[in-house]
């Protein structure tokens, strides 16, 4: 194998996959990232698994000898980033290698070892690498839905509610995103038990029945829809912070090929390409948690209101992380106030419109201020019953966000 490439592009698609490479691999072969060189098509592609999630990418380059290879991600990584800009030669030969002989000799390593030279407008390096025949290959969904999704719709979905997912591994389900896909519209949610993130977008590319057969439509809970066209399926965040990723690096507006069987879905944008597993596991009925109807109603500036939270959270308790609203229906204002014990004090007003009466209502500071910044819009609307029941929070214009949070108890 031989080929020729700039610095830049070797380096941002090496970044790319190695995102899929595991801390902790189970099998020494998954630490690599595998590469394959194409001398038809003047491309080469390279791919990371970690069994679960998968991202394969390819780029042009001038090849002059087909091959594959796997070689260590992280030392890879390490020496390309730090290469100037300019032309890179990768090169491999079976077994030889001058810096590799004498250990050779020794039976440190393997006759069958493979050596990969990398040249550069610096210097020369060296790397060993594995078979190619060792690195396991990624799901090939052929007979499941394929459905086309415009990158609007799944980026804003993304961004309004990966955040509230969960990082409790014992909870699985909630480790993820459960995404419904309706002929007009898609449907991303999230929750961690505390919170919920609720996101409808547009579908531009609607699911065409034709490809829907009852089958192939992964097993899961349909939530009483009964809908043909309609697909559910919870996905692990971390897939899908690295699809966000992914999508945000593309420059082209192309829609984003979706393949979906029963327990594996793929993501094909352009030449970037995502696998991963579904979740297993029943997704909580989270429609039936948002109150039909709210007794007040507040509407406020959104960045005014982040930023007065921000800063009253330099002083929340480390421990229970607790601020104060106190809402004056008949002054039309707002208080927020939190009391840090042995730390201080603090409160900060601002003007706001409010309808029903007045009520004084906690918050986990760091869910309010995460749904803040996920809502986006200039104005906002919260809407409450009482000081311990669910709080709503929704964009006024722009996106369809619903963002649930569960107050906290005011301790007297």
């Amino acid at each position: 194998m031989k080929l020729i490439c700039t610095q830049s592009d070797l380096n941002t698609n090496l970044s790319l996959v190695s995102r899929a490479v595991p801390s902790r691999p189970t099998h020494p072969v998954l630490g690599n990232v595998l590469l394959a060189a194409d001398t038809k098509t003047q491309r080469v592609r390279l791919t990371a698994f970690d069994l679960s999630l998968g991202i394969q990418t390819s780029f042009a380059a001038r090849v002059e000898a087909d091959g594959e290879i796997t070689i260590p991600a992280k030392l890879l990584n390490d020496i390309v980033s730090r290469l100037p800009e300019g032309e890179i030669t990768l090169e491999e030969k079976a077994g030889e290698a001058t810096n590799f002989s004498a250990a050779a000799s020794n039976g440190e390593v393997d006759s069958d070892s493979m050596i990969v030279t990398l040249t550069s407008v610096s210097g020369r390096y060296q790397m060993r690498g594995m078979g190619a025949g060792e690195f396991p290959e990624l799901p090939n969904v052929e007979a499941g839905v394929a459905v086309n999704l415009p990158v609007e719709a799944l980026i804003e979905g993304l961004r309004g509610s990966l955040f509230a997912t969960s990082s409790d591994e014992t909870k699985q389900v909630l480790t993820g995103v459960h995404l419904i896909m309706q002929q007009d519209s898609l449907e991303f949610a999230a929750t961690d038990g505390h919170r919920l993130a609720v996101v409808q977008t547009v579908n531009q590319s609607p699911v065409d029945d034709d490809t829907v057969e009852t089958s192939e439509k992964p097993a899961v809970a349909t939530s009483g829809v009964s809908d043909s066209s309609e697909l559910e399926f919870t996905l692990p965040a971390r897939a899908l912070r690295e699809l966000e990723r992914m999508l945000g690096m593309r420059q082209s507006t192309e829609g984003v090929a979706l393949h979906v069987e029963q327990g594996q879905i793929v993501f094909q944008a352009g030449d970037h390409r995502l696998t991963s597993r579904t979740l297993e596991g029943q997704y909580p009925a989270y429609r039936q948690l948002i109150p039909r109807q709210f007794q007040r109603q507040i509407t406020i500036e959104r960045r005014q209101l982040l930023s007065a939270v921000e800063r009253i959270a330099v002083l929340a308790d480390q421990k229970n992380n607790i601020v104060k609203f106190s809402i004056d229906s008949v002054n039309q204002q707002l208080s927020i106030s939190v009391e840090a014990q042995d730390v201080g004090s603090g409160q900060e007003s601002m003007p706001v419109e409010v309808s029903g009466e007045s009520i004084e209502i906690a918050f986990n500071v760091k869910y309010l201020i995460d749904g803040l910044k996920a809502l986006s819009t200039s104005h906002i609307q919260m809407q409450m019953n009482a000081a311990n029941s669910p709080v709503i929070l929704t964009p006024l214009g722009g996106l369809k966000m619903t963002y649930l949070i569960m107050p906290v108890q005011i301790r007297a």
